[in-house]
Formats: C-alpha cells, sequence, structure tokens
C-alpha cells in the first residue's frame, strides 16, 4: 500500500511542476493555468466525449438497422446490391 502512496504523491508532484512549468513559459500564474485546465479545458474535453459515444451509438445502431444517416438525409442500404 505505501508503495501506492508513493507514486501518487510522485504524479501529483509532477503534475504539479508541469502546471508550474507551464505557467512560467506563458507569463501567467499557476492558479490561472490550473483554471484553465481544471474548469475549461476538462469539462469540454469530458462532454466532447460523451457526445463523440453518442454519436458513434446512434451509428452504429443505424449499421445495425442497415440505415445510414448522413447530413443530406437518410438513405436504405440494400443487401446484394438489389
Amino acid at each position: 500500500m505505501n508503495y501506492l502512496v508513493e507514486h501518487a504523491m510522485s504524479l501529483y508532484v509532477y503534475c504539479t511542476d508541469f502546471l508550474i512549468n507551464l505557467a512560467n513559459i506563458m507569463n501567467i500564474s499557476y492558479y490561472e493555468v490550473n483554471f484553465f485546465v481544471f474548469c475549461l479545458l476538462y469539462p469540454m474535453l469530458l462532454l466532447g466525449s460523451i457526445a463523440f459515444y453518442i454519436v458513434q451509438k446512434r451509428r452504429l445502431r443505424n449499421i445495425k438497422n442497415k440505415t445510414l444517416v448522413t447530413a443530406l438525409g437518410t438513405i436504405e442500404l440494400l443487401e446484394n446490391g438489389k
């Protein structure tokens, strides 16, 4: 268990150091970088991945139903070129 705690602490230190260095490179404060990452970037990625999942799930369902939904409308797929 101590092994996991040590690795978690080293990961935390690495991430904090990365954000501090990023703040220094961008000439802004650590708190501003922290805000951009955890209040803007992370929620956008989370919502984007949920939207991507929903779109892919609909596409898979449409393929299973042999219907192709495009930007121009719905196309029924024919079996064996009929």
